[in-house]
């Protein structure tokens, strides 16, 4: 009797081991830095096969600064700045934070263009049987409001989240079945493009600039169809890239300063994605 229960004691212990898990239950393993090629595969597939089960097959990707708020937002932002400056009047981090916020009101129309033309790419067609689907960063600011866009339009829209160290939930109008999370850069942004048939990109910084380069890197040398690529806000992006500079010192051609246009309002982006389908009707790919 004392030896079954010895043996019973000795297979329960076995059973609980971490030796004795299966491997994909296992979260230590999975997480070791051996299993990284797996977590990437698994990070890859999971919103590839659910994007092909609901049949999305086409996106417009929306980028931007995830501090570009609406006006109420904005409003909220500086009044609450300035009343912990009031208690605090000797806090120089406040102080900066409050003139950066104040700078940024100028920039609250951009998150009007942006879910203005979340809307409109939710309810018109450019590519004969591919709908376009708006796809952000799924976090705040501009992502926000081209995923607004699209939710008030009453359309499914997409939102690619990263978990970050300063916390970055999904905004609230990214639909549920297409909100995903990742926690590799380079995974997520191959899920901007493999879709993409426009990118419009709005004011940002580093985040926006290093999205913004991947594409016009991938279509300069080949590795995309070529695909409309929209600047919004003309004074921003000439004032912090000269991009006719690059072509003068050789380093782009002239040539390439023609993967991109300018525009200012959602109906121009518009304007802009269906002119480059009428001229190239076959550049909506597979």
């Amino acid at each position: 009797m004392k030896k079954k229960l010895l043996v019973s004691k000795q297979v329960l212990a076995l059973r609980r081991s971490k030796a004795y898990r299966k491997a994909y239950l296992d979260p230590e393993f999975l997480s070791s830095d051996e299993m990284r090629p797996v977590r990437l595969q698994l990070e890859l597939q999971k919103p590839e096969m659910t994007l092909h089960d609901y049949g999305v097959k086409s996106t417009v990707v929306v980028f931007g600064s995830a501090r570009i708020w609406d006006k109420g937002q904005s409003d909220a932002r500086v009044a609450e700045l300035k009343a912990l400056l009031r208690k605090n009047p000797k806090d120089e981090v406040l102080r900066n934070k409050l003139a950066s916020a104040e700078r940024l009101k100028k920039s609250e129309k951009y998150y009007e263009v942006a879910r203005d033309f979340g809307r409109i790419v939710s309810t018109k067609d450019c590519i004969p049987g591919r709908k376009l689907v708006v796809v952000t960063g799924g976090g705040p600011g501009i992502m926000e409001a081209a995923n607004r866009g699209a939710y008030e339009a009453g359309a499914k829209n997409i939102g690619l989240n990263i978990t970050l160290d300063m916390e970055q939930g999904p905004n609230p109008y990214v639909s549920p079945e297409f909100c995903f999370r990742f926690h590799y850069f380079a995974i997520r942004k191959m899920h901007f493009v493999m879709r993409a048939r426009a990118l419009v990109a709005c004011p940002g910084g580093f985040g926006t600039m290093d999205e913004l380069f991947e594409v016009l890197t991938l279509v300069q040398t080949g590795k995309k169809t070529r695909l409309p690529i929209i600047l919004v806000g003309k004074d921003y992006w000439t004032d912090v890239m000269n991009f006719p500079n690059m072509a003068k010192w050789g380093y782009i051609s002239k040539e390439d300063l023609k993967l991109f246009r300018y525009a200012e309002t959602g109906e121009e982006i518009w304007q802009h994605i269906a002119d480059f389908y009428r001229k190239y009707p076959l550049a909506n790919g597979k």
